[in-house]
């Protein structure tokens, strides 16, 4: 056999090296699907911002606004799965690889212990030791696993590239039962897809470690659904929270109630806060009601 046609076998018989899919990068193309028409948030600003497909089991779960200098997420962004509201409390901690190297593989990866991280990795993000000593703060994810159905898209939220540091009580007091009331309220009214950005608005206040600033403390929290299909029967009290509504809380020990508004008046409210740009829209034209669409459409016939 000829050595071009030997070579050409050659070739035909090598494997194809395998691609990793980008988790970070500087835009969300490849998780578009988990913004309401495919559409991000337009206004929210920050330092070193890095974009994340948040990715476990080799599958993008949701989309992350990543502010590399704060080692904080400005929010996260996701598609509600009905679910009964448990959680994965055996699932370990994890971290983002592709922040510490470009290098790495796609998919997030558990932490090192707290007394070994590696140097790449705090470098890049929080770390399990920045929690040691916060003894009024805990890790609060911004995506909750309680808004997922599978063990997996569940587990995919115990990423610390989701967290910010949370007051105790406020979590426990305010934001977790505000967390398990949006639940319910999309698992019983909403009749198709949901779109949830959650995030956190900056303060000059920081989780120290040594002499080190490592981490942000976020001023509120703050979240915005959109269903564009609901249930127009819903009683009157639910049905004028869709097709989209918000709310946001200050993060803090005391004085720390979530105040419910329109998604209009939540982005006014987010305005005034440092970091956010005045032309804000956190969803497209305001998420758009299918419902009334539909209704136009028969009233053409």
């Amino acid at each position: 056999m000829c050595p071009l046609l030997l070579y050409l076998l050659a070739l035909a018989l090598t494997p194809a090296p395998r691609l990793v899919a980008a988790s970070v990068s500087d835009s969300f193309r490849d998780c578009g699907q988990f913004f309401y028409m495919s559409t991000v948030p337009r206004g929210i600003r920050g330092v070193r911002l890095r974009k994340i497909c948040q990715r476990y089991g080799d599958r993008p779960r949701y989309a992350t606004l990543y502010d590399g200098s704060r080692r904080l997420p400005l929010y996260s962004a996701y598609t509600f799965k009905k679910s009964d509201g448990r959680t994965r409390a055996d699932t370990p901690w994890m971290y983002e690889p592709q922040l510490a190297s470009g290098d790495e593989g796609g998919d997030m990866k558990v932490l090192p212990p707290a007394d070994d991280p590696a140097p790449l990795i705090e470098e890049s993000q929080a770390v399990l030791v920045d929690y040691v000593d916060a003894i009024e703060y805990e890790r609060g994810t911004l995506h909750p696993d309680l808004h997922q159905a599978t063990i997996d898209d569940k587990a995919s939220t115990y990423t610390l590239t989701n967290v910010v540091p949370m007051a105790t009580d406020f979590l426990d007091a305010s934001w977790r039962p505000y967390m398990d009331a949006i639940r319910r309220r999309l698992n019983n009214f909403c009749r198709g897809k949901s779109y949830v950005v959650t995030g956190a608005t900056v303060s000059g206040a920081s989780l120290r470690r040594g002499n080190d600033n490592r981490l942000s403390i976020p001023k509120h929290l703050w979240l915005a659904y959109c269903c564009p299909r609901y249930d127009r029967n819903s009683p009157y009290e639910v049905r004028f929270m869709f097709p989209s509504y918000g709310g946001y809380a200050r993060n803090e020990q005391m004085d720390h109630e979530v105040v419910e508004v329109p998604l209009k008046i939540l982005e006014r409210f987010l305005k005034s806060q440092t970091d956010v740009d005045q032309n804000v829209a956190i969803f497209y034209k305001d998420c758009v009601s299918e419902n009334t669409t539909k209704k136009r459409r028969r009233d053409l016939t």
